[in-house]
């Protein structure tokens, strides 16, 4: 019992407080600051939306006066669709928009690699229907592809979080802080093990096909990007704005599905857990950690409780560990304000553990599909009222259960688009 209670400590304090501490220390030891300078490659921009029809004129909108000077061509398609979405699309007649309708609803993968397909562009930007793209964002971005080594960058995510309850905003305010600083880290010394699907940017010439209904979009693309020989990182100056839902059902919800691709990544990618992928230690340490937490917490809690008559350390713990998880409880079943103020860390805490071990059951037992768990929780408040998207967050999206591994195909020849290109003709 010494020996789970003590690996259990361990393991609970290393995914929380020990990979941070080293990452930031090799961060601080070894960084590797990407080059930038303001470069204007050509640029395609592709949205992937399912039943958008409520956001789609406005997102149109926002993407034709982005103040990026260099845009090819915006690329929207639609994932079989069944409201107004098609229609709008087949309607629109701006040189800039090339549509592409899809009759069966795929998934996000399948809408990406579809779009991806029609770039012609150095460079493919692949964004989301909320997110709203902040002045010089895109410059930003593009200017990291100056460093040749660069294949993908990622913009920085800030959540709007007007009407969400504590635990929600806690989520999305103190643990995307705490997310944030690591991926930030792990950009420093190398490379994120993956980015914010809403926005986020790679060398056409690196694009990879996705494999069919996977839902971790945002991880497969820079992970195969990485396994080429290049990086990814994650450019703090170019800002996106969205909102993650405002309850913390609905949280929950979205966090099985993120949690679900996690394991579907490793079934569909392999190759991820071998030493072909050079931040294995990264994806180890940041993701598959974070799976083992639950139960590292709850057999943590036996072994503390069965020692805790001849151990004060093991006493302590169990009573502080049982006490938060009786916090937690509370602040999510009661809702009173000093309460819910108090507990919103812990509740939190629980609502990411909780969808570990539901993600794992829904992986496991989910026949057909597994992107469709999208579609089986309660209808979650987005801002602005946004419907389900085939474009959401990575974190938001689909997988097949196919049993083929997919090694990384390209969507394009890795020759440059022409010589002119400033990002192509720096390319390894």
């Amino acid at each position: 019992m010494k020996i789970i209670f003590w690996l259990s400590l361990i393991g609970v304090l290393y995914t929380y407080a020990g990979y941070p501490v080293v990452i930031w220390l090799l961060a601080c030891l070894r960084p590797r600051p990407a080059k930038s300078a303001r470069i204007t490659p050509s640029v395609s921009i592709v949205l992937a939306v399912h039943n958008g029809a409520a956001l789609l004129p406005a997102k149109i909108e926002h993407l034709l006066t982005l103040d990026y000077p260099n845009i090819r061509e915006i690329i929207l398609v639609s994932d079989g669709s069944t409201d107004a979405t098609a229609d709008l699309l087949r309607a629109e007649r701006h040189p800039l928009i090339q549509s592409v309708i899809l009759d069966e609803h795929g998934g996000k993968a399948v809408a990406v690699n579809a779009g991806a397909a029609r770039a012609s562009a150095d460079v493919i930007l692949f964004v989301d229907i909320r997110p709203e793209i902040a002045p010089g964002a895109i410059q930003e971005l593009v200017g990291n592809f100056a460093d040749p080594e660069v294949g993908c960058v990622a913009g920085e995510l800030n959540l709007r979080q007007e009407g969400h309850d504590r635990t929600s905003a806690a989520v999305g305010g103190l643990y995307w802080r705490y997310e944030q600083w690591i991926r930030t880290c792990e950009s420093a010394f190398d490379s994120p093990v993956g980015v914010y699907g809403g926005f986020y940017a790679v060398r056409r010439s690196l694009a990879v096909q996705q494999p069919p209904g996977i839902i971790l979009d945002d991880m497969f693309q820079p992970l195969s990007i990485i396994r080429q020989g290049y990086r990814s990182v994650v450019d703090l100056g170019a800002c996106v704005y969205d909102t993650w839902p405002k309850q913390a059902s609905g949280e929950f919800h979205r966090k099985v599905r993120t949690l679900a691709g996690n394991f579907q990544l490793i079934q569909l990618a392999p190759w991820t857990l071998t030493f072909h992928n050079r931040v294995l230690f990264q994806l180890l340490s940041h993701k598959l950690m974070r799976l083992a937490a639950p139960y590292l917490l709850v057999s943590l809690l036996v072994s503390a409780w069965a020692l805790s008559v001849h151990s004060p350390l093991a006493m302590g713990l169990a009573v502080v560990q049982t006490f938060g998880f009786l916090v937690a409880i509370a602040g999510l079943r009661f809702k009173l304000p000093l309460l819910d103020r108090l507990a919103a860390p812990a509740s939190a805490l629980l609502v990411l553990n909780a969808a570990a071990v539901v993600g794992l059951y829904k992986f496991l037992s989910t026949r057909g599909p597994l992107w469709k768990i999208w579609n089986t929780g309660p209808p979650q408040p987005m801002a602005h009222s946004s419907p389900t998207m085939a474009s959401s967050d990575s974190e938001a999206r689909a997988a097949s259960t196919a049993a083929v591994a997919l090694d990384p195909v390209h969507i394009h020849s890795s020759q440059p688009v022409g010589t002119e290109s400033p990002i192509t003709s720096q390319a390894k």
